[in-house]
């Protein structure tokens, strides 16, 4: 098993920046990619972020440019450095890791979520 303990969330104001951890713990499986989600009540959970091992990144057009993602493989952390931070980008963030397991598969893991909420 492997837990995820997302922190960092907050009230920002439009224009501001946060910048979000995840920790990884548990099993010594390996983590082969990370990635940051949010939802808002009423809508479907959304990529915001993801990264591999290597270090690629992606990121949903609505971010680019804004929100970077990194990770720390050494410490097992991830983090969501997220500046210009609009009312939109008020909702839920939810860490992800995709872990492999004994039968060659990936399993997902969650966080329980940080809120962030950008309001004047």
């Amino acid at each position: 098993q492997v837990q995820l303990v997302e922190s960092g969330g907050g009230l920002v104001q439009p224009g501001g920046s946060l910048r979000l951890s995840c920790a990884a713990s548990g099993n010594s499986y390996r983590i082969y990619g990370m990635g940051w989600y949010r939802q808002v009540p009423g809508k479907e959970r959304e990529l915001v972020a993801d990264i591999t091992s290597g270090g690629d990144t992606n990121y949903a057009g609505s971010v680019k440019g804004r929100f970077t993602m990194s990770r720390d493989e050494m410490r097992n952390m991830a983090y969501l450095q997220m500046n210009s931070l609009k009312p939109e980008d008020t909702a839920v963030y939810y860490c992800n890791a995709d872990v492999g397991t004994s039968a060659g598969t990936l399993r997902g893991y969650w966080g329980q979520g940080t809120q962030v909420t950008v309001s004047s």
